[in-house]
């Protein structure tokens, strides 16, 4: 069928970029160098078969720097549990909120731990947590523009950049704190926040809105080709992720008073973005003849 047309002609490219980047991956001791690949959006509310198709992918690519994406919907964080559990690098994709990114963590220590008491070795398992930015924007500035009065317009293009920094705070406080500390003293990997949808949407804003204030440690991002650009013609690169979280925060209960509530938001956002996914999939299969 198309799926598996599809499958003949991915797995061997994605295979072929996991030996590509493999110096990479062996160089970082397994912290960089990795390809990802997506299980069919379809399964994105359905845990088991999530889980089943993530266990045949991995295995049909087998390779060390290969991360399977899984949605980040309810379904898909508890098929993240079980699939870390079993030892399968996952990008954990489509998330929107604070509160979608924290669940992912905790399936992760959960997963991670489930793992330990079965004995395995924890060191090598590998997981992302990608937190779609640009979207956030758009959505929120829609509403600001409903709402139209200027503390609300003051307010665009600053809610993305705002639930990343503390999105990031969380990160810092589950994995640099007490809910990972026995699996860190097993040198397990915590799992790094990833930036993506990174390009602006809005001509109007700073083309490096969602980069150059999310430089920082223990994080990913993944730039389009334009914003690559950018960056290395004009970017002013520094560890800023940590800064102006009071004002981060500030910002998020402006919104929240005002009646944007950033979890609808972030749910609203993933419904919508795993139907996008669903589409574009379904064309490339149609593609495949």
């Amino acid at each position: 069928d198309a799926e598996r047309r599809y499958e003949a002609l991915v797995i061997p490219d994605i295979q072929a970029a996991c030996d590509l980047l493999l110096p990479t991956f062996e160089a970082s001791s397994g912290n960089d160098g990795y390809v990802s690949l997506e299980v069919a959006p379809r399964w994105a509310y359905d845990a088991p078969r999530t889980v089943a198709e993530a266990q045949r992918l991995f295995a049909a690519v087998d390779r060390r720097n290969l991360l399977i994406k899984v949605p980040g919907t309810p379904e898909g964080v508890s098929a993240f549990e079980s699939l870390t559990a079993l030892g399968i690098n996952v990008n954990v994709t489509l998330l929107f909120s604070v509160a979608q990114t924290e669940a992912v963590f905790h399936a992760y220590i959960r997963g991670l731990a489930a793992r330990a008491r079965a004995g395995a070795d924890v060191r090598r398992s590998k997981a992302v947590a990608s937190l779609f930015l640009s979207r956030v924007d758009t959505l929120v500035d829609t509403q600001l523009a409903e709402i139209g009065t200027q503390e609300a317009l003051s307010l665009r293009g600053k809610a993305a950049v705002a639930m990343a920094k503390l999105a990031y705070q969380s990160y810092l406080d589950i994995f640099h704190g007490e809910a990972f500390a026995e699996l860190a003293k097993q040198d397990a990997t915590p799992q790094y926040l990833l930036w993506a949808s990174t390009g602006v949407k809005n001509p109007d804003y700073h083309d490096l809105l969602y980069v150059e204030p999310l430089i920082g440690r223990e994080t990913i991002n993944t730039l389009p080709d334009k914003t690559l650009a950018a960056l290395r013609e004009h970017g002013q690169p520094g560890l800023h992720v940590e800064e102006g979280i009071a004002e981060a925060t500030a910002q998020l209960a402006e919104l929240a008073q005002r009646g944007v509530d950033m979890d609808t938001i972030g749910n609203t956002l993933q419904d919508d973005g795993v139907k996008s996914f669903e589409a574009a999939f379904q064309k490339l299969l149609r593609q495949t003849g």
